[in-house]
């Protein structure tokens, strides 16, 4: 199969395991939102950071250097298994045991049990890890995604019967591990693979050595992405952070089906031609166009549309949620441009650099939230969009140094993007004026369906350049 229709049967297969996933999730999320109330989803945001920094840690990086890698044998794959499950217990017991000051530090006691069912996930998916790297590494996410969406399917079905017996956050706890649990034993049968008895001290060190500075940034990551809502958690209330955590939420529902499906596509495929400059710079812009082409006008939208939408699935409790949407919708619009960005340094083996990038994007966090905060939370929400847009400047220009693709010109390649999307947004936003007095479900579909066949319409006379690629790409028979 050659590479573009590699590319192509994988972002088919992704992009169906992301909605799907993404739908079902949302659908489960709907339900659970109608019966808990926003301080138990707090409850959960809470958890975030220590969860994301646990499963950063289980990993160390390993998997993706397994991915980069063209030459590795079951001794490597066994090696990075191994460790994968030493990590994971080492872990969970470090969290089992913080669990009790994680709870003092929010005055939460409910964390300690919440914490430690949660994290239990740690060791499930470090069983699971490496068969998940052979198939991506393989591109095979067609077996991904009848893995990931009955996983999710049972898992979300035990949260609502749970929800509904009166179990309160720990539906949502539960249905988290059975997720895990029951991918990974779909993983172990699926991918035809299981670990011999072997640990390679030499290969270890060459996967480690790659991998550790991908993991030190994904710890910075975790640490500066949830870093909001710790501050949140500490100095607002648990309803506040669950306002929070719905707002990134939603923001993340079409950024997730989107941005990371094409991400997930795009590293494999960007290390198979990684010695390709002007190959890789041209994938790099086309794919970048096409996520921004197709993300955009979604995100637009729905801020624009936010109260009727919140207030038509989540009912009225949730709307101090939507401002909190609108803003960091914004902040979705960039952030794709700044994965494949990375993903460039990562497949030219510059995962020292991607370090010192983030090192400098978490400075840049943590003055926008020292100086945020004496503005209350809308403050802590605007320093997001300011770092982000200072984030894709510093990354958009060390990319330019391997692959000759200047800030100024991936600017340019989004910007008939951006200007169309903002116009057609600002057209909408005078369309619902008028529709205040209708059911919220009207001036959704009324807004949204005027939105997109004004984008989409505008884009087939002027013939966009990205919307062509796109068509071409999931149309054409190649």
């Amino acid at each position: 199969m050659s590479l573009r229709k590699q590319a192509q049967s994988g972002m088919v297969w992704t992009f169906a395991e992301q909605f799907g996933n993404q739908i079902i999730g949302f659908i489960v999320s709907l339900i659970l939102a109608r019966i808990l109330m926003p301080a138990e989803f707090g409850l959960i945001g809470m958890i975030a950071i220590l969860v994301g920094l646990g499963r950063v840690l289980v990993d160390s990086g390993l998997t993706q250097s397994l991915i980069r890698n063209k030459d590795c044998d079951q001794e490597d794959y066994s090696t990075v298994f191994y460790f994968n499950l030493a990590s994971s217990i080492l872990i969970y017991a470090i969290v089992y045991f913080l669990a009790p000051l994680v709870a003092d530090f929010y005055d939460q006691i409910i964390l300690i049990d919440i914490i430690r069912i949660y994290c239990l996930t740690f060791i499930l998916s470090a069983f699971s890890a490496v068969q998940l790297a052979r198939l991506t590494k393989k591109m095979n996410f067609k077996v991904q995604t009848l893995i990931t969406l009955p996983a999710n399917i049972v898992g979300g079905g035990v949260g609502i019967a749970m929800a509904y017996g009166g179990y309160g956050v720990f539906s949502l706890v539960w249905s988290q591990v059975l997720i895990s649990a029951i991918s990974t034993v779909q993983l172990w049968f699926y991918s035809r693979w299981k670990p011999d008895l072997s640990f390679s001290i030499s290969k270890f060190k060459e996967h480690f050595n790659y991998g550790y500075k991908l993991a030190i940034s994904g710890v910075m990551d975790v640490l500066f992405k949830n870093a909001y809502i710790l501050v949140i958690g500490k100095f607002f209330s648990a309803s506040q952070v669950g306002f929070y955590t719905r707002a990134e939420t939603m923001k993340q529902l079409p950024v997730n089906n989107i941005s990371n499906a094409l991400k997930k596509v795009t590293f494999p495929l960007f290390a198979s031609i990684q010695e390709d400059n002007l190959r890789l710079k041209r994938v790099s812009k086309n794919l970048m166009q096409m996520v921004v082409y197709v993300l955009t006008p979604l995100l637009i939208l729905v801020a624009v549309l936010g109260e009727p939408i919140f207030r038509f699935l989540f009912t009225e409790k949730w709307l101090p949620a939507v401002p909190y949407f609108q803003i960091l919708c914004v902040t979705g619009i960039l952030r794709p441009v700044i994965s494949y960005n990375l993903n460039v340094l990562k497949v030219k083996g510059r995962s020292d650099l991607i370090l010192k990038l983030k090192v400098f994007e978490k400075l840049f966090i943590v003055a926008g939230i020292l100086i945020g905060l004496q503005f209350g939370i809308y403050g802590l929400l605007y320093s997001q969009v300011i770092v982000i847009f200072i984030t894709f400047l510093m990354n958009a220009f060390y990319v330019n140094k391997f692959i000759d693709f200047p800030v100024l010109e991936q600017l340019i390649a989004i910007a008939p993007i951006l200007i169309l999307s903002i116009g057609c947004g600002i057209g909408v936003y005078f369309l619902d004026s008028f529709l205040q007095t209708y059911a919220d479900f009207i001036r959704i579909i009324s807004g949204g369906s005027l939105g997109l066949i004004a984008y989409i319409g505008i884009s087939w006379i002027s013939k966009m350049e990205s919307f062509l690629y796109f068509k071409n790409l999931v149309f054409k028979k190649i």
